[in-house]
């Protein structure tokens, strides 16, 4: 929701030639919290959780919250919208969790955290099927930039290519970014707030991914205090909160200027890197900070006439522009 002054101030221009309308930074800092938070979950993870149960811990990042956000809000998807749902958790949720975990187990944490960074760039090619932009080479570009920056702040020269986790990152990548494309596609139905929405992906994700979590990791581990407390951050902060916001903003925000913020997930995760595990960041990794903070702040901004090459939207495409639930 924008504040009343927001529609009297004029950003960029959408591909028709009307005004986007400037929204100010607020919307955008509660977006960017979510993945600010999802950048804690390796230092979570790693100190705090029982090892060899990843997807143990997405599940409960998801399927607890989504029922805690049902029964706050009371709301359930009606219609066409019990499939999108659906869909949405899957793409959102349910694939993410387990194709990230491979890709962590299988490379160096600074490898999958840069392939779950090009989710940018597929983000910026899927706007031209799924919402009828055409490429920017603005958005390309500092995608690219962004790309590049995650890559020097957490590879190490070490880092090895493993084929299948090499797949399951681009993989991870390209289900979030279809899920975000299709999110904001879709917007979110006339009567349903950003916790119902949020809701229905979590309960939708969760319920896919628990089967999975049965057959691959078997009974769930031991959880003592220091676990309980890790899980708890991952389901209320990790999951709830962060996902509400995050929905939030993808139905109200331009989805390249969302999209760019995930590249604040990596950066978390190696600030807390230096600050609790005491990793040393020097000047090559400050470079890459650099970049990809300039990356995340020219996402925000409409690209210069003549570059940007597509319509950009600032509104939700929600059931009440299309009348259907």
């Amino acid at each position: 929701m924008t504040s009343p002054t927001a529609h009297r101030h004029s950003g960029g221009t959408d591909g028709a030639g009307g005004r986007i309308p400037h929204r100010g930074a607020g919307p955008v800092l509660l977006t960017a919290l979510a993945p600010a938070v999802w950048g804690t979950f390796y230092v979570v993870t790693t100190e705090l959780l029982p090892p060899g149960h990843p997807l143990f811990a997405g599940l409960l990042r998801a399927l607890p919250a989504g029922l805690i956000a049902l029964a706050i809000t009371r709301a359930l998807p009606r219609g066409a919208w019990r499939a999108k749902a659906a869909v949405l958790g899957v793409l959102n949720i349910a694939l993410p969790f387990p194709l990230l975990a491979v890709a962590a187990e299988r490379l160096p944490g600074g490898v999958a955290a840069t392939l779950a960074a090009a989710q940018p760039l597929v983000v910026a090619l899927l706007a031209v099927v799924v919402l009828h932009e055409r490429l920017s080479a603005w958005r390309v570009g500092w995608g690219l930039a962004g790309l590049l920056g995650v890559g020097l702040v957490v590879i190490g020269p070490s880092a090895a290519l493993d084929p299948a986790g090499v797949v399951a990152g681009l993989g991870c990548a390209a289900s979030m970014a279809l899920g975000v494309t299709l999110t904001r596609r879709w917007g979110r139905p006339a009567g349903a707030g950003p916790t119902a929405f949020a809701g229905w992906q979590l309960t939708a994700g969760g319920v896919f991914l628990a089967p999975v979590v049965l057959l691959v990791e078997g009974r769930p581990p031991a959880i003592d205090a220091a676990a309980a407390l890790g899980y708890l951050w991952l389901g209320l902060a990790g999951g709830l909160l962060a996902f509400v916001l995050w929905f939030r903003g993808v139905t109200t925000l331009p989805v390249s200027s969302v999209a760019v913020l995930v590249l604040l997930s990596p950066l978390v995760a190696a600030v807390l890197g230096a600050v609790v595990l005491d990793q040393v960041l020097g000047p090559v990794q400050l470079l890459g900070f650099a970049l990809a903070l300039a990356s995340i702040v020219a996402g925000q901004r409409p690209a210069p006439p003549g570059r940007s090459g597509g319509r950009e939207e600032a509104g939700p495409r929600t059931a009440r522009l299309s009348g259907r639930r």
